[in-house]
């Protein structure tokens, strides 16, 4: 379990680091019909985020009930 724990906390930094790239380098540009490029790099950020704290959260609980 902890490494479902450690799987959502890689992919949210991934998803943050992409987020930001969006944001950086995207600005003004279409980004395949999904709108422009800076608000999804925004909404990749905010949902990496999440997802970052999410994985830390369950990776402490699955290692303090020893789920792991």
């Amino acid at each position: 379990w902890a490494l479902l724990g450690f799987a959502v906390y890689i992919s949210g930094g991934a998803g943050t680091f992409c987020g930001m790239g969006l944001f950086a380098f995207m600005n003004g540009k279409n980004l395949w019909g999904w709108g422009d490029g800076r608000s999804i790099g925004l909404l990749f950020i905010a949902v990496g985020l999440c997802l970052t704290v999410m994985g830390v959260l369950l990776m402490r609980l699955f290692r303090n009930r020893g789920m792991y």
